[in-house]
């Protein structure tokens, strides 16, 4: 049975994949740039909050190789170039701390034997130096894609110029951060990505076809207890609709703000959690029927999800929208664009609407609002649907690519 080695920077998907593996007794080392002791996680003020986050119980005793001091570094140095060069440079910060970081994997490996049977898993970004390293050595390397790069970049640029003066900053990514990217796809013996939008959106990039494997991601809710059943909407309880993640144009948040002023005079309400992304500008023309709340901390988004009704993802892009699998492990349909990975069954747990429509969106939540029956069988089966995006699911999708790779 393959043994794997993971790497990856920060807390992406909550350690889903170093977790599924160990569950699944195949975790080898996971390597990433920050672990929070008991020390870090007994604080919870201040950017000690935030690092407290790097860590995950289900990793306790796992063999995990981390560089909490040089990784602090590393970030100081992405946000000086952020500061010196706003948006390109912040890019140019992403390649230098994947850069860091991947060398830094690298030379721990070096330090060690890999016994044959090896398999090692790693996030775009932060893995061409380690990915070389390794290659020429032929242990298996799969990448995990968690966008589809040049593609996203250039939807949001449309969007640039068609909300002007909506984006608090120009989107401009450096050429070289595609680049090391691409590099990176070369080098990989497997691309994961985790919806079928970016598998096209790699494939359009020149990446082929047979080196793709999609890989759903999975989320595990916790024991709660969820109650389906809620008041009909009113006058006096309106629907409440909930956006929670970055307030940016790549979201669609332009879209949720039009639907709702066509939804302004129904007992309808909308929730935006999350950092605002957004001028103040537009902030200032979403009608009075939408409130911004800003960002919540991991545990009040909880609170968030049970107050409300129905889930909104207005995406233009993303690898895969987690969010939609969190709503729906809170018995919340989910109403999204297709380009956010294959979660929602249209007309059974949530809706489908094409991005960019403003008018689909609202006459979908006018649909929930009218149709009460509908709203709760939507909810029993987003909850149903929670379940099929475990870490089993996960760890028997990663197993079956190991064993493969290494029959290759």
């Amino acid at each position: 049975m393959p043994q794997w080695i993971c790497s990856q920077i920060g807390a992406r998907e909550h350690y889903a994949v170093p977790r599924a593996l160990r569950h699944a007794g195949q975790l080898d080392t996971l390597h990433t740039d920050f672990w929070a002791d008991a020390v870090v996680r007994a604080v919870k003020f201040g950017k000690m909050r935030s690092l407290a986050g790097r860590f995950h119980l289900d990793l306790a005793g796992a063999k995990i190789v981390s560089w909490n001091l040089r990784s602090l570094a590393w970030e100081a140095g992405l946000r000086w170039r952020t500061w010196e060069r706003g948006v390109p440079g912040a890019y140019l910060g992403y390649i230098a701390v994947g850069q860091n970081f991947a060398c830094a994997v690298r030379d721990a490996l070096r330090r060690r034997s890999l016994a044959n049977g090896t398999v090692f898993f790693t996030y775009d970004t932060g893995a061409l130096e380690t990915l070389e390293w390794l290659r020429e050595r032929g242990v298996p390397c799969v990448l995990d894609q968690i966008d589809p790069s040049r593609v996203e970049v250039e939807l949001v640029c449309e969007e640039e110029k068609r909300w002007a003066d909506w984006a608090t900053s120009t989107t401009e990514v450096p050429e070289g951060f595609f680049l090391r990217r691409e590099r990176e796809w070369a080098m990989a013996d497997r691309i994961v990505v985790n919806s079928e939008f970016s598998r096209c959106g790699l494939i359009q990039q020149g990446v082929p076809a047979e080196k793709l494997v999609v890989v759903p991601l999975c989320y595990e809710a916790g024991a709660m207890e969820i109650v389906v059943a809620a008041p009909e909407p009113s006058r006096a309880r309106p629907l409440k609709v909930l956006f929670l993640g970055q307030v940016i144009l790549r979201k669609g948040i332009q879209y949720l703000i039009e639907a709702a002023k066509l939804l302004r005079d129904e007992p309808i309400s909308f929730e935006v959690v999350g950092p605002i992304g957004i001028s103040e500008q537009a902030v200032k023309s979403a009608p009075a029927n939408i409130t911004f709340h800003g960002q919540a901390s991991r545990d009040q988004i909880g609170v968030w999800y049970r107050q409300c009704d129905v889930f909104v993802l207005p995406t233009l892009s993303d690898g895969f929208g987690i969010t939609q699998i969190e709503a729906m492990a809170h018995a919340l349909p989910v109403i999204a664009t297709p380009n956010c990975g294959d979660v929602v069954t249209d007309g059974t747990d949530g809706f489908l609407v094409p991005p960019c429509q403003a008018k689909s969106i609202a006459a979908t939540i006018r649909r929930y609002l009218s149709e009460p029956g509908l709203l709760l069988a939507h909810r029993v089966a987003a909850l149903e649907k929670s379940r099929q995006f475990k870490l089993n699911a996960l760890a028997q999708r990663l197993l079956s690519l190991g064993e493969s790779l290494l029959r290759r």
